[in-house]
């Protein structure tokens, strides 16, 4: 599990580049939201942001107080989240995991009952002796 971890992180800073790039506006505001909402900054950690954006500086939503270009100079590490997002995150997948499986179980319970009543239909034409004629 050790090595999916990596990846995943790996794979998400090499994401971060695509922060400030044209025609990605959904993944700034999802990084934007992610970091506001779980209090939380980069990755790993804020430092995650220095080669995206620039030494010293981190999104302003990386700000314990939000504010216009609070995040140019993050050399006052009390002013942003330390804490990585990745880390965050599965925090919150591990306390909601019940989550996934309720909605699964409910898919789950709706596919049989479509198949249950697919049946019953079926028998039912076919025990009416009709036909469809396409």
């Amino acid at each position: 599990m050790d090595k999916v971890s990596e990846s995943a992180k790996q794979d998400l800073k090499e994401g971060l580049k695509l922060y400030n790039t044209e025609n990605n506006v959904g993944l700034k505001n999802a990084w934007n939201i992610i970091q506001a909402e779980m209090h939380c900054c980069g990755v790993t950690d804020y430092r995650d942001w220095y080669p995206v954006l620039g030494d010293n500086v981190v999104p302003d939503r990386c700000c314990m107080e939000h504010s216009q270009d609070c995040g140019r100079n993050s050399n006052n590490t009390n002013l942003v989240w330390k804490t990585g997002c990745y880390e965050k995150v599965m925090t919150w997948f591990e306390d909601n995991k019940h989550i996934p499986g309720a909605v699964g179980m409910c898919v789950l319970i709706i596919q049989i009952l479509g198949m249950a009543f697919s049946m019953t239909l079926f028998q039912q034409i076919h025990r009416t002796g009709k036909k469809y004629d396409a």
